[in-house]
């Protein structure tokens, strides 16, 4: 490891955390380390929401057998 973060953590996060990694056998570094790269990998996987909301056109677009298209 290259990089060393200080985070200062409330009572009861910190009591958590102590007794999760005590449980799991793990450091609270390890769990911090995976939490923060479970986070990352879940922003990639959800970039595609940047886009939702933005596509426009006829409201009969879709090809779907039983779709009615609401009346704007």
């Amino acid at each position: 490891m290259s990089r060393t973060l200080t985070v200062r953590l409330s009572r009861e996060l910190a009591e958590w955390l102590e007794k999760s990694a005590a449980r799991a056998g793990v450091s609270q570094a390890q769990i911090v380390r995976e939490q923060l790269e479970k986070a990352r990998t879940s922003e990639e996987r959800r970039s595609f929401m940047r886009l939702a909301g933005i596509v426009e056109g006829d409201p009969g677009l879709s090809a779907r057998k039983g779709f009615f298209p609401c009346p704007v």
